[in-house]
């Protein structure tokens, strides 16, 4: 029986890092390599991340200590003694919404020169139909007597929740051409399938296909939902409402139900514009994923001119905006709401302060002409009125009533819907959330 011991990662970003510490933590073996001499140093001796992650940096440093988990920047070193090695390297999009493979190739190539024995190569990057193919064909021709197959193994991690979403995923998906991949693959998920999760195995193309697949769908979803916003604002519908008598219906569910001001991230734009992009490769045309990709980003648009006639006009006012990341409990600015929403705002004479617990570095770099601040407190304090863009715990436990004295026009704009028009009207503040009947 093919049994696992020995993983090796490519690549210690987001995907790499919490895959291979997550495997350490199953029992394995696993040495991360990355090209970055920095981040192995820091990941070596300090435990270090490089991303904000809830719970990953303690389980770094515990597997570390543990002699299960280990960082180099040598390749060759680790290759020869590996069960299966994962690429999991960055796959950018480019300008026509393609996914680039420069980085996976370039891994299947150098990792090809050091193979010894037989060995599985697991595509864990987010990967176009027919990489599995590419891989295989770099490593054939780099090496042509090596023994090896190439699988395809697409992760489901939410950022914020990544750590809880490997170690007890909905399901694990695999992509294989062999049955000795196949058994190698169920090898190194046992510990999940002994605790009743779903292998599904299938064949490499579905498995690629799968990834984008449900990213797609969750992200029309997203978008489906947002799109119901101003329909409830014209007909006194309450959209929280809708959402979960939505939901409720067990073949809906209610994830991704939630109203916001677009979705973002590392994930879903790359995604469905790169499974757009194959589709017209290959003659097809995904009109809902194409017609969710332009709606999505209008919505995102719009939500400034929303803020703008919700205050009254922003010429010469200072807006408090509170979360700049995409979502909560990341620091990620990948297509995050914010990036539209703030230089809209600014282009009609807003001055923006702002504050994000974890996502300020990024945001300084990308958007440099704002004013970032340190606390919450700050953001507030001499702002005309507050907007929340991402739903950190720290802006659900607001006080609305100190809020109504600090803003001067006493004035919240809330995209996330985290307070209740009961709360706000009790406080005497005006307030402006996302599709509710009437304003306090």
């Amino acid at each position: 029986m093919i049994q696992a011991r020995n993983l090796t990662m490519i690549g210690t970003g987001y995907v790499g890092l919490v895959s291979g510490t997550c495997f350490a933590e199953m029992g394995f073996n696993v040495t991360c390599v990355d090209v970055d001499q920095t981040k192995i140093d820091n990941l070596k001796n300090d435990g270090i991340i490089p991303i904000y992650e809830p719970g990953l940096e303690e389980m770094v440093r515990r597997n570390a200590k543990a002699g299960r988990l280990h960082f180099t920047t040598d390749l060759a070193s680790v290759v020869p003694d590996s069960d299966a090695i994962f690429i999991a390297v960055g796959t950018p999009q480019d300008e026509d919404g393609s996914a680039d493979l420069q980085y996976v190739k370039a891994a299947a190539e150098q990792l090809a020169k050091h193979l010894k024995g037989y060995t599985v190569i697991v595509n864990k990057s987010t990967v176009p139909v027919g990489t599995g193919q590419l891989v295989e064909d770099a490593i054939r021709a780099t090496n042509p007597t090596a023994d090896f197959d190439v699988t395809s193994n697409p992760e489901f991690l939410r950022e914020g929740e990544a750590v809880g979403d490997f170690m007890h995923p909905d399901r694990v998906v695999v992509g294989v051409e062999s049955e000795r991949a196949r058994a190698m693959m169920a090898s190194i998920y046992k510990p999940q399938m002994d605790q009743g999760v779903t292998l599904h195995v299938t064949n490499r193309a579905s498995s690629e296909l799968i990834k984008y697949a449900a990213n797609a769908f969750l992200a029309t979803k997203i978008t489906f939902i947002n799109e119901l916003i101003s329909l409830c604002d014209k007909v006194g519908a309450d959209i929280l409402s809708v959402s979960r008598g939505m939901g409720l219906d067990s073949r809906i569910a209610p994830r991704f139900l939630q109203p916001g001001p677009g979705y973002g991230g590392s994930c879903f734009p790359k995604d469905t514009n790169a499974l757009a992009k194959t589709a017209r490769d290959h003659g097809v045309q995904l009109n809902l994923v194409e017609e969710t990709i332009r709606t999505n980003q209008n919505i995102k648009e719009q939500m400034a001119d929303r803020i703008a006639a919700n205050l009254g006009g922003v010429s010469g006012k200072t807006i408090a905006v509170l979360g700049l990341a995409f979502k909560a409990n990341t620091d990620d600015m990948r297509d995050a709401s914010s990036l539209t929403i703030l230089p809209r705002l600014q282009s009609m004479g807003a001055k923006i302060v702002a504050f994000d617990p974890a996502a300020m570095p990024r945001a300084k770099q990308l958007m440099p002409t704002l004013t970032y601040v340190n606390s919450t407190e700050e953001a507030l304090n001499g702002a005309d009125s507050a907007v929340i863009l991402t739903e950190w715990v720290d802006f659900r436990n607001l006080n609305l009533g100190s809020l109504k004295t600090t803003l001067s026009e006493s004035k919240l704009v809330d995209l996330r819907n985290l307070f209740t028009m009961e709360e706000a009207k009790a406080a005497g503040l005006h307030y402006f959330p996302l599709g509710r009947p009437s304003k306090a």
